[in-house]
């Protein structure tokens, strides 16, 4: 099993990650509300390639989970001081939903460390911020994470596996269930108050962008849009499903992020 290990930011909070693996260094950075272990289905495969770093966002998993509103700004540093700690000078980064937000982020400030680029599921703005502002308030006033688990089950897994007993689902809604509200308050408010619309046109590192053409959130339209008008040279693929692509659409999502990275 591979070890959980932490570094501590400068502003005092404790990050979870975990090392495996040998060759390039690959960031795996989560969608809210779960954490690291999203990505344990591809941990082995990928771990034949590349020395691969996951960690769990502030306010997730067995990261610490201060209380307020977080920023993208604080997600993108993390990250930062994350490599710094470990000495790793350029990475590939791997981002679906806000941890795509973050790739966005780090593609745009912080190009000399990112080698190449890969934006799952994900978008530059999410709106309206009306939207965010209830979701912080129902999350932190419930007595419980349960219909918040039941939402986002809804949001990211198609209805065929949503309808009957399915260990993913399970595994994923436990998840949920284990996040911090005051963690996922803060991350709400970061996606709330992100709009990368103008920026995201300055990343240049090589960018993959993958979408799903039934999502519920960030729409295959958002995907599009990223390829297509906003980042220079970006290769867009458009997968048949929901949210969490690696997960629904294993192969064909593995078989994208090898191909880019590989060739």
């Amino acid at each position: 099993m591979t070890d959980t290990l932490y570094f501590t930011t400068g502003d005092g909070c404790r990050i979870a990650y975990q090392l495996a693996g040998a060759g390039p260094v690959l960031v795996l950075s989560n969608s809210i509300a779960t954490n690291l272990h999203m990505w344990d289905r591809q941990l082995a495969e990928l771990a034949g390639s590349f020395r691969v770093l996951r960690y769990d966002l502030r306010g997730h998993g067995s990261s610490d989970a201060p209380a307020g509103a977080y920023s993208l700004d604080r997600l993108g540093r993390d990250v930062l001081e994350l490599l710094d700690a470990l000495q790793i000078a350029r990475v590939h980064f791997c981002g679906l939903s806000l941890g795509g937000f973050v790739g966005q982020w780090l593609g745009i400030h912080a190009s000399e460390r990112i080698e190449r680029l890969i934006l799952s599921n994900t978008s530059p703005h999410l709106g309206p911020a009306s939207y965010f502002d209830e979701q912080i308030r129902t999350v932190l006033a419930a007595s419980n994470m349960s219909a918040t688990a039941d939402m986002f089950m809804h949001n990211w897994f198609p209805a065929s596996m949503l309808a009957g007993p399915n260990e993913t689902v399970d595994a994923f809604r436990a998840m949920v269930l284990a996040t911090p509200p005051q963690g996922l308050a803060g991350c709400f408010a970061a996606v709330r108050d992100c709009d990368l619309r103008r920026t995201v046109s300055l990343i240049t590192a090589p960018t993959l962008v993958i979408g799903g053409e039934d999502d519920k959130v960030t729409l295959a339209s958002h995907s599009e849009a990223i390829a297509a008008a906003s980042i220079p040279g970006a290769t867009l693929t458009l997968l048949p499903g929901v949210h969490m692509l690696n997960v629904e659409r294993p192969t064909e999502f593995m078989s994208a992020v090898t191909r880019f990275l590989l060739n």
